[in-house]
């Protein structure tokens, strides 16, 4: 499997790059178009200043002006991921839905090294996964 990669980032919705402990993680999850009009690609709103309005629980058309819920259109999505895994540097593509689960006390996007099965995370906001 090949993924594709973004050519910019106005056809994501959600971008990363980072080291996972001893590995390597990018992952990013790609804009769907409208299902009403299918014409142009679902983002969030944008204000009467020309800036996008980050914290809306929503995303819309800028077509057709259809809204769908945040969580219900990210639900939808899929996650694409290129990694090399910190357990087993088995470098690999994977895509997996992208819908952040609890994992070790941190919200994380979790998917397994097609090579060991270790649980990867990428976890929200850069944050550290808690010690027992």
């Amino acid at each position: 499997m090949s993924l594709r990669m973004p050519e910019s980032m106005e056809e994501v919705i959600y971008w990363t790059s980072r080291k996972v402990g001893e590995g390597h993680v990018k992952a990013w999850a790609f804009k769907e178009k409208c299902p009403e009009c299918s014409k142009s690609l679902m983002s969030k709103p944008v204000g009467p200043n020309g800036k996008v309005k980050i914290r809306a629980k929503y995303y819309e058309c800028s077509e057709c002006g259809h809204t769908i819920d945040k969580t219900e259109y990210e639900e939808s999505l899929k996650c694409n991921i290129i990694y090399t895994c910190l357990h087993c540097k088995h470098k690999g593509e994977v895509a997996v839905p992208f819908k952040r689960k609890t994992f070790k006390g941190v919200k994380s996007i979790v998917f397994e090294c097609e090579s060991c099965n270790e649980k990867i995370p990428v976890t929200k906001k850069m944050k550290e996964i808690k010690k027992k």
